[in-house]
């Protein structure tokens, strides 16, 4: 059932970023007043959601004392095992 969560999860992350380039896509085409602005926001989210989400999940792993793929510790774990075949 954990699984199944984390799945949903991803898929309810990937249709927002999706939906956000497709939304940024269409509103650099339209002309309409303040479409400047709503332009802007949409490539402010493009970019802020993405960043949001994976300090979301490092937060998480943090919290939780779990390793995640946003720990900071992959290069760490790179390093001991490049010393450890020497």
């Amino acid at each position: 059932m954990k699984k199944k969560s984390k799945q949903i999860a991803a898929w309810f992350c990937i249709i927002l970023l999706v939906s956000l380039y497709v939304a940024t896509f269409i509103i650099s085409l339209l002309d309409f007043p303040g479409s400047g602005a709503l332009f802007q926001a949409c490539l402010a989210a493009t970019i802020g959601v993405p960043i949001l989400l994976w300090i979301y999940i490092w937060l998480y792993g943090k919290l939780k004392g779990r390793h995640t793929i946003a720990s900071m510790d992959i290069l760490q774990d790179a390093d001991s095992s490049d010393r450890e075949e020497l």
